[in-house]
């Protein structure tokens, strides 16, 4: 190591209830050699080990293709359950009740330190792991009746003190830490010895957990709804379920590879392991700029060409795929307008065609400003989970979801993402995603209904948005009618 790949920055902070300031901890940023794959590679000694976790740009031929990041070993651990939330710091943990965004605001003010925004390193330490759509739970009263089989926690956040950051347009890979710089780089070189794995294969056939015949009485049901009043979009979701064994890390490699998504993630929890190749952003702020890209609106890719580009651009003059698109953008709206600045709400793209190796998706941007005095986290309440797989109004399409899907949505519709030490956040929307836990791994599909959805084309999107990740891991194909 020499200074010549080393920055020394040092941050100052209050340190007394008199508002003196005094010199605070170093953040080092230190350049190490960079190649495409580098991050794949340095994560994966380290991928049986709980709290790991690598947000990945999937390769994608994407604007938002730039970093990849990778953690482990974090300070402090936050699991949601039901309301309470274990706060774990060397290896202490206390339960406590209260809202979990509070809870994790409270726990990264504690880290005490304080950084400044660099466009380069959007994360140097914070808040990184999982939301999932059942933490929702505790921010509107919603009934219980989807069966909750899965022991996921509701939110998974480490605090990291340093992380790895690939930054492919720069070609670049920095360690970004806040304490010994010699004893970090000596921890990546010598990774944990992990029990042999073998390759992931799965041990039985994917089932569904709805038949076509429930499917259909569960999309009529939701008519009734809509033509009632009660909302004017519910999404609905059917959930894939197969056993497996071996290395969870070589099937994220393998649907990684096969859909370049620019939010994927591998998260390595204490008993799951949740996997996703999302193409979806909800909230990205910065600078306390404000943006999200709701997609709604799916056709699937065709070989052909020619026949691809005029399938994106009846996507794009789809009237029911634009009218869906509109009411997320105006629900959108609403949520980032409870906590933005007034009047800073706009809406720059509406209704783009974008491509990815199995569907089309039509995405519209928002954008907002966030008052300074107003945290990350206070904006990720506001706005949680994010409309696009909800429905609208939001409240009454979850109660819905609630009442028609057979379990509980736990990772699937959430988000992943990170909260950094300098208040840059980015976030997904967790569709795309697996979940593992104890030989079993679970994957969702969904889509938005409106009054003049057609049942056949609405069954059939799920299997659309599924047919470059259930494939992928058994090598068997999707149809209409369910899996083959």
């Amino acid at each position: 190591m020499t200074a010549a790949n080393t920055i020394h920055i040092t941050h100052t902070r209050d340190t007394t209830s008199d508002s003196s300031t005094a010199t605070g901890p170093a953040v080092l940023y230190h350049t190490l050699p960079y190649y495409p794959t580098v991050l794949i590679d340095r994560f994966a000694p380290f991928s049986q080990q709980p709290w790991a976790m690598l947000l990945h740009s999937g390769f994608a031929d994407h604007p938002h293709n730039r970093f990849d990041i990778m953690v482990a070993d974090p300070r402090v651990t936050l699991c949601t359950r039901e309301g309470k939330t274990e706060i774990t710091r060397d290896s202490v943990t206390n339960t406590v009740e209260g809202d979990p965004f509070t809870l994790l605001q409270q726990q990264l003010d504690a880290l005490a330190l304080p950084l400044e925004t660099h466009p380069d390193f959007p994360f140097q330490g914070g808040a990184l792991g999982l939301f999932g759509y059942d933490l929702g739970r505790q921010i509107e009263t919603l009934p219980t009746k989807a069966e909750q089989d899965i022991n996921l926690p509701d939110m998974a956040i480490g605090l990291y003190d340093w992380a790895l950051v690939a930054d492919h347009h720069r070609q670049t890979l920095t360690l970004i830490v806040h304490h010994s710089l010699q004893a970090r780089l000596d921890w990546l070189a010598t990774p944990p010895v992990n029990a042999p794995k073998t390759d992931f294969s799965l041990t039985s056939d994917w089932q569904p957990n709805m038949s076509r015949d429930a499917y259909g009485e569960k999309f009529r049901k939701i008519q009734d709804y809509l033509l009632a009043g009660d909302c004017y979009q519910v999404n609905l979701a059917q959930r894939f379920s197969a056993a497996y064994v071996g290395d969870e890390w070589q099937a994220f490699l393998r649907l990684s590879a096969g859909n370049k998504a620019p939010f994927s993630a591998f998260l390595r929890l204490p008993e799951n392991t949740v996997i996703s190749v999302s193409p979806e952003r909800f909230l990205w702020l910065e600078n306390n700029h404000i943006q999200t890209r709701p997609i709604k609106g799916t056709l699937p890719r065709l070989a052909d060409p020619d026949a691809d580009k005029q399938q994106a651009v009846r996507l794009a003059s789809s009237d029911k795929d634009r009218s869906e698109n509109l009411m997320i953008v105006d629900l959108l709206r609403n949520d980032i307008g409870r906590v933005a600045v007034p009047g800073s709400v706009r809406v720059p793209e509406l209704f783009v065609v974008e491509p990815f190796p199995a569907v089309h998706h039509l995405v519209s941007t928002i954008e907002a400003q966030l008052p300074e005095d107003c945290p990350a986290t206070t904006l990720l309440r506001a706005c949680f989970p994010g409309g696009s797989i909800t429905g609208a109004p939001k409240i009454r399409a979850m109660q819905i979801i609630e009442e028609l899907e057979p379990q509980r949505r736990n990772a699937y519709c959430g988000s992943i993402g990170y909260i950094s030490l300098c208040g840059t956040m980015d976030t997904s929307i967790t569709i795309r995603t697996l979940l593992t836990e104890r030989g079993k791994i679970y994957c969702w599909a969904g889509g938005g209904i409106v009054a003049d959805s057609q049942e056949q084309a609405e069954y059939q999107e799920t299997f659309d948005k599924v047919g470059r990740i259930l494939p992928l891991l058994d090598g068997s194909q999707t149809n209409n009618s369910g899996i083959e």
